[in-house]
């Protein structure tokens, strides 16, 4: 099982899975944004939809968290439920085999559930800004370990949401 994911740095566990979930070449996003994550770098990037922006974020945000912490590590912001949910799901299909867990946060849902599960003890979180401000704000404070934060798209509310964070990641 040779792929071109394989020059990325990436672990043989997430080659492995990428190639098992059809990938075959990494996307010019991938190419360029996966190295640069794994080697701790901030980036900046922009590609059309269902160009792998997902996968170059969270494949590396996988390799590099401990998934047998309990405390968030790593928190992952989208503008819409419907986006969290699927961000959530690809996270999960990614990362699952090396115990990933994953939680999405967003409003419309019952608060007291996630929190339960945020209590319980997850390393990503995935949320809207509103429903992760709004469940962290009642919920535990095990946001003091956070190491890596994406967001999916820009969104303004992001500067006045991390404002009101208690413990900024």
């Amino acid at each position: 099982m040779t792929t071109a994911f394989t020059t990325l740095g990436l672990c043989p566990g997430l080659v492995q899975t990428v190639t098992a979930l059809g990938y075959t070449q990494p996307t010019p996003i991938q190419a360029r944004a996966i190295p640069e994550l794994l080697a701790g770098r901030d980036v900046l990037g922009q590609a059309q939809t269902g160009t792998g922006k997902t996968a170059a974020f969270a494949l590396p945000m996988l390799q590099l968290l401990d998934m047998q912490r309990t405390e968030v590590q790593g928190l992952v912001l989208a503008p819409t439920r419907e986006l969290a949910i699927q961000v959530a799901e690809a996270i999960y299909r990614y990362g699952h085999h090396l115990g990933g867990r994953v939680l999405p946060v967003y409003g419309g849902q019952a608060y007291a559930r996630q929190q339960q599960r945020l209590a319980k003890g997850v390393p990503i979180v995935v949320g809207t800004p509103g429903g992760r401000w709004i469940c962290c704000g009642k919920g535990p404070s095990t946001w003091g370990q956070c190491a890596t934060s994406c967001s999916t798209k820009p969104m303004p509310c992001c500067r006045w949401a991390s404002s009101r964070m208690s413990k900024p990641c």
